[in-house]
C-alpha cells in the first residue's frame, strides 16, 4: 500500500510547486527544514489521498510513510493518522495511535506537519488528561518538539480550556526561533476569539517581554488603536 499511496502522490505533482516548495519550506543548507525533499503535491491532494487508503492502512506501512524522505509523503502519512483517530471510538485504540505518533515525533519536522497532527491527536487525547507530556516536549531543546507542545493546546482553546496554553506560551514565549513566537501569538490570538479578557490579562503582564512577531500575531484582530497601544508600549 505504501507504493500505491507514493504512486498517487507522484501522479498529482505539480513541478512548479516542487521547485518553490524547497524555498517556502526552508530546506536548504543550515534552514530549519534542511534536506527536505518535495514532490510538489497540494495539500487538498494529499488530503485525497489519505482519505482514499487511511482506514486500510498498517501502522507498519505508516511508519514506512513517516521516514520517507518526501515531504509530502510525511505529510499524508500524518493526515492518514489523524483520520484515523477521528474514526477511533475505544480508549485501547486511540491511546496506541497517540503512542504510535510520540514514537514517531521526529519524522514529524516541519511547521505544517507539527500543525496539522499535533492538536487533532494530541491535544484531543490530552483533554482531559494531565498534560505533563506537553511541558516535558516544551523544555525539549527541539524546535519540532516544542511548536508540538505549544500548538497542540489550540485542541483545548477551542473547548474554552485556556490554563495550560497561557503556562505554556508563558513558558515558550521568548523562544529563540521566529516559528515558535508565531505559534504562541497564535494560540494567544485564538485564546482572544474565545474570550478577549483572558487574552488581554495575559498581554498586559507579558507584553513587554514578547518578541515582536509573538504580539503582533497575537494582537493581529484587535481594534486598530489598541494595536498600537500594545506595540508603542502605551499599556
Amino acid at each position: 500500500m505504501t507504493e500505491q499511496i507514493i504512486e498517487a502522490l507522484k501522479d498529482k505533482a505539480i513541478p512548479e510547486k516542487a521547485a518553490f516548495f524547497p524555498r517556502f519550506f526552508k530546506s536548504g543548507p543550515g534552514e530549519y527544514g534542511e534536506g527536505d525533499q518535495f514532490f510538489g503535491v497540494k495539500v487538498p491532494d494529499q488530503r485525497k489521498v489519505a482519505k482514499e487508503f487511511f482506514k486500510e492502512i498498517s501502522l507498519e506501512e505508516l511508519e514506512e510513510l513517516l521516514s520517507n524522505p518526501i515531504h509530502e509523503v510525511r505529510l499524508t502519512a500524518v493526515i492518514a493518522l489523524v483520520y484515523r483517530y477521528q474514526k477511533t471510538k475505544t480508549e485501547e485504540g486511540r491511546k496506541e495511535l497517540v503512542d504510535f505518533y510520540l514514537t514517531h515525533l521526529e519524522f514529524v519536522n516541519n511547521w505544517d506537519l507539527v500543525d496539522t497532527s499535533c492538536h487533532p491527536i494530541l491535544g484531543a487525547y490530552y483533554l482531559d488528561k494531565e498534560k505533563s507530556l506537553f511541558y516535558d516536549l516544551a523544555k525539549k531543546n527541539h524546535l519540532w518538539s516544542q511548536r508540538v507542545a505549544m500548538v497542540s493546546s489550540y485542541y483545548w482553546i477551542k473547548r474554552g480550556e485556556y490554563k495550560d496554553a497561557l503556562a505554556l506560551a508563558e513558558t515558550l514565549k521568548n523562544h529563540p526561533h521566529d516559528l515558535m513566537h508565531k505559534a504562541v501569538g497564535w494560540m494567544l490570538r485564538e485564546i482572544g476569539n474565545k474570550d478577549f479578557d483572558v487574552e488581554f490579562d495575559f498581554l498586559k503582564e507579558h507584553y513587554q517581554s514578547m518578541p515582536r512577531t509573538a504580539l503582533r500575531y497575537a494582537i493581529e484582530k484587535f481594534p486598530e488603536d489598541l494595536r498600537q497601544d500594545f506595540l508603542k508600549s502605551r499599556i
